[in-house]
């Protein structure tokens, strides 16, 4: 029996739809087109989330539809991680020794690394402004949208030798929280005529509410009743495949 993989049955899936998409030249008029894209961003944190985390880096991608009158719409998601968590040497308070450590199940000081985790998921739409570009696709760009976000604090133990920190337990020191965002852009996209570079950069500001998940914070043993109200500071880099068919040449040589 012959095995298919996920990826290879999906682009299986999408090569009859590329195929049905009509044959374009972007230099010539603005076209409709949709695209798939990929991000990085570097994140600088504000409001409650700069007193738990320092800047965080986010990797993700989407799906967007450019308009004829170049109205974008579409679906991103990203996942944010970083190193920087402040605070640590108290998170563990409870259950570790008066010089901080904790103790494993060896006897020995357990290693302990603190990573910053989450994701979020966001609708856009927005609009692209053809100012400073080769063709009328492409430009300034400006964006608003909103959706889900989810944060934590990773805490990882090299071999899992702590058991005051596996499962359930290490879930309690955590901070899992979550809410609702929105979220502003002003970037710059640009799609070469010739389909070589076809990229864009821009500055993301993001404002999240979000609330405690866990039913206890093991630090205080007590539930965490507060609201948070933080924001994200965002510079991003897209690689963008936008999903046309090139028009041939009108001229062809022998």
């Amino acid at each position: 029996m012959i095995r298919i993989k996920t990826p290879v049955l999906l682009l299986l899936l999408l090569l009859p739809a590329l195929r049905a998409l009509p044959q374009v030249n972007i230099s010539d008029s603005a076209i409709a087109t949709p695209m798939i894209y990929a991000v990085y961003g570097y994140q600088f944190p504000g409001g409650d989330l700069a007193k738990q985390f320092g800047s965080n880096s986010s990797i993700g991608g989407g799906f967007s539809v450019k308009t004829k009158n170049n109205w974008l719409i579409g679906l991103e998601g990203n996942f944010m991680f970083g190193q920087s968590v402040k605070g640590s040497d108290s998170l563990l308070k409870g259950i570790s020794t008066s010089e901080g450590f904790i103790i494993d199940a060896n006897g020995f000081y357990a290693d302990l690394v603190y990573y910053e985790r989450g994701y979020n998921i966001l609708l856009k739409f927005g609009k692209v402004i053809p100012l400073l570009s080769p063709n009328r696709n492409c430009g300034f760009t400006l964006t608003a949208g909103g959706g889900y976000i989810q944060d934590k604090i990773r805490i990882h133990v090299p071999g899992n030798t702590a058991p005051q920190l596996l499962d359930d337990y290490k879930k309690g020191y955590d901070r899992l929280n979550g809410g609702w965002a929105v979220t502003g852009t002003l970037g710059y996209m640009y799609l070469s005529n010739k389909r070589l570079m076809i990229f864009s950069v821009a500055f993301d500001f993001m404002q999240a509410w979000t609330r405690p998940y866990r039913d206890r914070d093991f630090s205080t043993g007590k539930k965490d009743e507060r609201r948070f109200s933080s924001q994200f500071y965002t510079l991003r880099v897209s690689w963008i495949l936008p999903l046309y068919r090139r028009a041939p040449k009108e001229f062809y040589i022998y």
